[in-house]
């Protein structure tokens, strides 16, 4: 089902983070709407809020939920140092931004509005969010509709927002009970999202990771019964992945339960966390290049970059950074060390791998780069990201239509007018080669998701 959706009007520099997209464009947020044409009553639902995934004008609910997890996780083990720097204040403000707005897409137990905008409407036109003119249509599933991805996902990030506020909200039990009990991927119920973000990994990864996430922020038993009752069944304890991204949540949910002390935990159980923490030391040995089967580790480049596919390759590299930085501090705190096929690794060892990931991200690199927007003498001029690439309505206050932006702005030369502060770009290729244009979509759009997870490395960096 589809739903307009009102949207308030944004600065086109006001969201450093914001989505970004494909080839094509998008249009904006607009302060007016129009009934859409699959509904069959004029209505409207107020889901003002949320961010856009990257350089475009969608919200799309699977990435975005999947940031708000990632920057409620890095406050949640790094928050002290964040404060120390000046911006614990800033990530939590970032996280209510985000769950303020998972809260009216939920009204109902068995509703979640999944997605606003489409695609295909949104990457024909390159215009300001201030500018928008394509549709605001809201798609949503329900017990007809199934979600259980993007319903998990969200409930998810509620858990780990709640313990990051020290509160608790029935929103997000209710998400995971309903799309447990209403089964289904949401890419299915929401045709709009294929081909955009996929779930490619199915729903079971999300079930998992959310009730991992409800166990750690309501303490509740039955919520770790089922991640340890439905581990095989589910892939948690038989998928060894070299991935960790907004689709596949298999080597996170793996490293959390690991973080659990077995000691505590019944003789039964111990077995089922056991068989979890040996696929997530899997995922990082395959990322330290220490697996026996070198098939099963990550490649890199030359440059020494992790490297797992050319599009957007920095968000694999963002999450990996921020998993090996986790866990090397539970082996720190608990006097262990990573066991790998002939090979032990110590926590700083980990730490002084991981920290080789952002340095390359920050410019230490072949191309001498940075890709954190903002940073350092040399960084991506050309982000593919509407907003930035055409001049603030502060200083150009004229309305720029849908195919006027692509026209006048999106083909231009010249470095974006704003600068895109904090957005980490798509990255360099295999070979570390990064070409800085605003139509390599793949290398220089940047995702929320890619600089999430780098705020807990981050900080922990900055006191190391």
């Amino acid at each position: 089902m589809t739903i307009t959706t009102r949207s308030p009007s944004l600065s086109s520099t006001s969201n450093p983070n914001a989505p970004a997209a494909s080839p094509t464009t998008k249009d904006s947020l607009g302060a007016t709407t129009l009934p859409s044409p699959m509904a069959s009553t004029k209505e409207y639902v107020d889901l003002v809020g949320g961010y856009y995934d990257a350089g475009d004008n969608i919200k799309f609910g699977l990435p975005m939920a999947f940031t708000v997890t990632m920057l409620s996780w890095g406050v949640i083990e790094y928050g002290e140092q964040l404060a120390t720097a000046g911006e614990y204040t800033h990530a939590l403000e970032a996280i209510k931004w985000g769950t303020d707005y998972f809260i009216k897409a939920h009204p109902h137990p068995n509703v979640f509005w999944a997605q606003v905008g489409d695609g295909a409407t949104d990457h024909y036109c390159w215009q300001r969010p201030e500018d928008m003119t394509t549709s605001r249509q809201a798609y949503k599933i329900d017990e007809n509709n199934p979600g259980s991805d993007v319903a998990g996902e969200t409930a998810a990030a509620m858990a780990a927002a709640a313990i990051v506020f020290s509160r608790t909200n029935p929103h997000y039990s209710h998400l995971f009970e309903f799309g447990d009990k209403h089964r289904g991927k949401y890419d299915e119920s929401i045709k709009e999202a294929k081909g955009y973000y996929s779930s490619v990994s199915g729903y079971k990864d999300e079930l998992l990771w959310a009730a991992m996430w409800l166990y750690k922020s309501s303490g509740r038993e039955e919520y770790l019964k089922y991640v340890l009752e439905n581990g095989k069944n589910f892939g948690g304890i038989t998928w060894g992945i070299n991935e960790f991204s907004w689709d596949v949540k298999y080597a996170g949910l793996q490293i959390l339960v690991s973080m659990l002390r077995v000691e505590e935990q019944p003789k039964e159980q111990k077995s089922i966390i056991e068989a979890y923490r040996a696929k997530a030391e899997h995922y990082l040995c395959g990322c330290l290049n220490k697996n026996k089967n070198n098939l099963t580790n990550l490649k890199r480049t030359p440059g020494g970059l992790l490297y797992t596919r050319k599009w957007n390759n920095l968000q694999y590299v963002s999450t990996a950074a921020f998993l090996l930085t986790v866990y090397s501090d539970q082996l720190q705190a608990s006097n262990q060390r990573l066991t790998c096929h002939q090979h032990e690794v110590g926590p700083q060892e980990m730490l002084t791998f991981a920290k080789s990931q952002v340095d390359y991200i920050l410019g230490d690199n072949p191309m001498a780069m940075s890709y954190l927007v903002g940073f350092g003498p040399r960084y991506p001029q050309r982000v593919h990201h509407r907003g930035a690439s055409i001049e603030s309505i502060k200083t150009n206050g004229g309305f720029i239509g849908c195919t006027q932006g692509y026209d006048n702005w999106y083909a231009r030369l010249d470095p974006n007018p704003n600068v895109l502060m904090g957005g980490v770009v798509g990255g360099p290729n295999e070979k570390d080669e990064f070409h800085d244009e605003r139509s390599n979509y793949m290398q220089t759009e940047a995702c929320t998701y890619n600089t999430a997870p780098l705020v807990g490395v981050f900080a922990k960096l900055s006191q190391n």
